[in-house]
């Protein structure tokens, strides 16, 4: 089959890789649409030595497992858990302490014409939710893991550091909860997509120090680091939702005497993004910048490292395709 290889940090297309084969509990998964998200790019800049199949946010077809699922779209949570681990037991498979990452750690990812996962991974996409849609539920899901950490109220002074792909998301799902939300970022253009849903946004000029009970941190930048940190009041609690591929230098001092939460914060519930979705009450369409096909994988990533783009889709396979 055909897939977009990663190995010592170089992108190649190959022809040549077998079509996986899936064990018992898992289904094989004929990928439609994979998205190629900022944790792909920092892999190519070396963020984890992983060697493999790139791709974790997709949309497929099952053509081989339970019968439920046989023919049917779906979505999949990317970590395939053991089961057998401390935190497995206690309901944590996400840190999985022997867990495979799809596209990530130690297994093959989307972007691909097949994958496997998992069947309990899987989760079937209602008919509501077009297949572009669809392949936002991986970072839908991540966006809401915030809330999953963290009761947010009305009340609350919330700051989002960073208008890309990660944080338009995080924004609209904040901007549920009816928080005073302020969302700054660099492109005017990126922000107008957030006014549009009357979500105030600005400049770095807009951030009063000191102000926010709340900053989520998407740029994966030490600027944007250090701009959510200043934001703070005392005791307030600072979300990092972005990977970095280097090392990040704090004030560990000041983290201390102001009595500042640091939470990491990554993969999130797909339910509650799968039910957003149906619902329409998210807008993801707006962020989707370009289509590419497989072949065209390579042409693909070089769109998605430019400065300034969103969201770039690649089309792998179509309902219609016999497999």
């Amino acid at each position: 089959m055909k897939g977009i290889w990663l190995e010592n940090q170089q992108l190649q297309l190959r022809t040549d890789l077998p079509t996986p084969e899936a064990p018992e509990g898992e289904a094989l998964v004929r990928v439609l649409r994979a998205g190629i998200c900022n944790t792909d790019l920092e892999l190519l800049r070396g963020y984890y030595p992983y060697k493999g199949i790139l791709g974790h946010e997709f949309v497929g077809v099952v053509e081989q497992g339970p019968e439920n699922l046989l023919n049917q779209r779906v979505v999949g949570e990317i970590n395939a858990a053991c089961g057998k681990c401390r935190f497995c037991l206690s309901d944590q498979p996400t840190h999985c302490e022997n867990r495979t990452v799809l596209g990530i750690v130690n297994r093959n990812g989307a972007f691909a014409e097949y994958l496997t996962l998992p069947v309990k991974n899987l989760h079937p996409v209602p008919d509501s939710i077009s297949t572009d849609e669809a392949t936002f539920t991986e970072p839908v899901a991540a966006a809401l893991e915030i809330q999953q950490q963290i009761q947010i109220c009305p009340v609350d002074k919330v700051l989002v550091v960073g208008d890309g792909k990660l944080g338009q998301l995080v924004a609209q799902t904040l901007a549920l909860t009816d928080c005073q939300l302020l969302v700054i970022g660099r492109h005017q253009e990126k922000l107008a997509n957030l006014e549009e849903r009357g979500i105030k946004t600005g400049f770095v000029d807009a951030v009063t120090t000191g102000a926010f009970d709340v900053a989520v941190e998407c740029t994966g930048n030490p600027e944007g680091f250090a701009i959510a940190r200043r934001a703070l009041r005392p005791r307030g609690i600072l979300v990092l939702k972005s990977t970095y591929a280097g090392n990040l230098s704090l004030d560990i001092s000041s983290l201390v005497v102001d009595e500042i939460t640091l939470i990491g914060s990554r993969c999130g519930p797909f339910e509650p993004a799968l039910e957003l979705l149906s619902e329409h009450k998210l807008n993801v369409k707006p962020l989707i910048q370009a289509h590419y096909p497989l072949e065209a994988g390579m042409d693909a990533f070089a769109h998605a490292q430019k400065k300034g783009v969103l969201k770039v889709l690649v089309d792998i396979g179509s309902l219609m395709d016999n497999g």
